[in-house]
């Protein structure tokens, strides 16, 4: 065992002893753990820090806004003030969207109607 690996044990070891790690929030229940084996290991620290800060990679934050937008646009008629703002918008956040790779269906339900044929022809 190295020095500080047995150091670690040590001070866990002399905590229990004490009572400092009883009735600690979540004692007894499973950890949920994050599925990260995709991310190369040297960036894994970095993304679960950014990550537990709340902070999104761009595309997704593209794709969020991107969503609160196409809700907006539902919303309001197109006499409205700031729909060509909020078209403008969408146009370029599709644009992004699309550059990063992502697909845009989902702003304008065509999976969910392809999904919904599907289904639909099954129970026929």
């Amino acid at each position: 065992m190295w020095l500080l690996d047995a150091w670690a044990e040590r001070h866990i070891l002399d905590a229990q002893k004490n009572g400092e790690l009883d009735n600690l929030p979540g004692q007894g229940q499973p950890l949920v753990l994050d599925d990260d084996s995709a991310v190369p290991a040297e960036l894994r620290a970095g993304f679960r820090l950014l990550k537990n800060a709340g902070y999104l990679p761009p595309e997704l934050e593209d794709r969020k806004e991107a969503v609160t937008v196409a809700q907006l646009l539902k919303g309001i008629n197109s006499q409205h003030p700031d729909y060509v703002a909020l078209s403008k918008r969408m146009a370029l956040l599709e644009h992004r969207l699309r550059q990063a790779g992502m697909s845009t269906d989902f702003l304008h339900g065509e999976y969910h109607k392809a999904v919904s044929e599907k289904f639909n022809q099954e129970e026929a």
